[in-house]
């Protein structure tokens, strides 16, 4: 593990002068090209800003309001049905918005349920092998012109609901749930 440790520490120093060198031997500015890609990076920043903001705030009106709450509740009976903790419900919903609001999520089932327990143990499985959809939909798409999503929002829920049963499934065999 040591030397895992130290090859590790050795290799981003290795690589930025492996860069660098590359770029002097084949006759390049290399810090105006870093410059270049800094300036190029800031436009995007300020670009996709609005879109990061507005769903910030969405999601905090969304927990503010109660509304997610009461749409785990009108969903409690199919989740009891595919055996989804209705705990787990607005996290999931959450999840396909914002990652940084759904760690609050998990983090507050940390603190009532445990990390241990049945709960704790699904949602952190379900951070793992789900994505904020929406999140990435809207920044990504937005920050290189993609409009037609074509199949993407399709492809992203399929993959989030077999994310959501490997997590329940997973939480409850391995774990005893």
């Amino acid at each position: 593990m040591k030397m895992i440790s130290a090859l590790s520490g050795f290799l981003l120093p290795l690589a930025l002068f492996y860069i660098i060198g590359y770029g002097i031997l084949n006759r390049q500015k290399v810090y105006d090209i870093f410059i270049k890609g800094v300036e190029e990076g800031f436009k995007i920043v300020i670009h996709i800003a609005p879109t990061l903001v507005g769903l910030m705030v969405a999601v905090g009106i969304i927990r503010a309001s109660g509304v997610l709450d009461m749409a785990a509740n009108a969903l409690t009976p199919i989740g009891t049905l595919l055996n989804i903790p209705a705990q787990i419900l607005p996290l999931i919903f959450i999840r396909l918005f914002s990652t940084s609001a759904a760690n609050g999520l998990v983090f507050d089932l940390f603190k009532e349920y445990g990390t241990d327990s049945t709960i704790g143990l699904t949602a952190s499985i379900i951070m793992s092998c789900t994505e904020s959809i929406f999140y990435i939909m809207s920044v990504y798409f937005l920050s290189v012109g993609i409009k037609k999503t074509r199949w993407t929002l399709v492809g992203g829920l399929l993959a989030t609901l077999a994310g959501v049963a490997a997590s329940v499934v997973i939480a409850g065999v391995c774990f005893g749930g």
